[in-house]
């Protein structure tokens, strides 16, 4: 794993920014069907789009933005650990 978290965003912002587009597209596609019918779906894969593929990976860039540059793995002799930075 790369020093930089893979889900990681450059700000807890622009993060949380993305989830609430991410994750507001997605319940527009589903609340909006009966309104719009099936052109309401074109949400989703924007929705899907904004959270990069999958609502377990925003979760997951969630935890590693709010952790960047305060845990840091140390490696010594074999054996790694997180330790605060």
């Amino acid at each position: 794993m790369s020093g930089q978290g893979d889900f990681a965003s450059a700000t807890l912002t622009r993060h949380l920014l993305r989830g609430a587009l991410g994750f507001g597209g997605i319940a527009a596609a589903f609340a909006l069907w009966p309104v719009t019918g099936p052109v309401s779906l074109l949400l989703a894969p924007l929705g899907l789009v904004a959270l990069r593929g999958c609502p377990m990976c925003w979760a997951i860039g969630l935890a590693q933005t709010l952790s960047r540059g305060r845990l840091r793995r140390e490696c010594h002799d074999g054996q790694c650990r997180l330790e605060r930075a």
